[in-house]
């Protein structure tokens, strides 16, 4: 399976027993998908301001996740959970990732 990681890892945090788990956006997409293009431009910008990482998952690269996702790309979940499809909603994105502060 295809992965690409963007910005920062869960690795390059601090390691203390006080800090909490990265949160990790995985996000379904395709090569000359524009839609996945925007997804990924507009989360980029959260990213800015939240702390969060970006999990890049290549439909094409897995005969499952194409069947699972052709039609629906971009999909970004959140530990499993389906947030947004076709289009980033800024808006939810940010409050469950500030719930889990």
């Amino acid at each position: 399976m295809n992965a690409r990681p963007h910005a920062i890892s869960t690795n390059d945090r601090a390691s203390d027993s006080t800090s909490r788990p990265v949160p990790v956006l995985t996000v379904y997409t395709a090569p000359g998908c524009h839609l996945c293009e925007d997804a990924l431009a507009a989360l980029g910008r959260l990213q800015a301001e939240l702390d969060f990482v970006v999990d890049e998952r290549d439909i094409t690269s897995d005969e499952s996740l194409h069947r699972a996702y052709f039609e629906r790309i971009p999909v970004v979940a959140l530990d499993g959970e389906e947030l947004c499809e076709f289009v980033v909603h800024e808006k939810l994105v940010r409050e469950r990732l500030e719930s889990r502060r």
